[in-house]
């Protein structure tokens, strides 16, 4: 088989073994860097897979990657879809408004109740009944 390995510039090979050394990584990137290094070295695509637990794809694509943009590669790029609509603090807002005592007229909340309380408490813009279940279901609340 022939062998695809690269050449990484002077300032590049310091730059990862400096971030390698400092222990500070993801696993991710750790492991995208390790490739690279060992692909430097001369190693197939096949044998640098083996030695990392990936398929030689992956390693493939790394390197294109690399040969194409450089080191902007080690980090994820934003994925694309629909960012969260809720984050972490309005999600506790909801939990928190869900412990709390139900209001008068009513035992316990019910899922519609506390999306209509957070909405007129302005916790947030709207929210549906079923949202709310979602978020609750996340937590260890057994209130609903």
């Amino acid at each position: 088989m022939k062998k695809q390995h690269i050449t990484l510039k002077d300032q590049d090979h310091r730059y990862l073994t400096t971030l390698l050394s400092k222990g500070n990584l993801s696993a991710r990137v750790a492991r995208r860097i390790n490739g690279l290094l060992l692909l430097n070295q001369g190693l197939t695509l096949q044998a640098v897979a083996e030695q990392l637990g990936v398929v030689h794809q992956t390693v493939g694509v790394w390197r294109d990657k690399y040969q194409a943009d450089g080191l902007n590669f080690l980090t994820d790029q934003p994925r694309s879809g629909r960012p969260p609509e809720f984050d972490g603090a309005d999600r506790a807002k909801i939990t928190a408004l869900a412990c709390s005592d139900a209001p008068d007229g009513h035992s316990q909340w019910s899922l519609r109740l506390l999306a209509d309380k957070a909405v007129e408490l302005e916790l947030c813009e709207k929210i549906s009944y079923s949202k709310v279940r979602e978020i609750l279901k996340k937590t260890n609340s057994n209130r609903i």
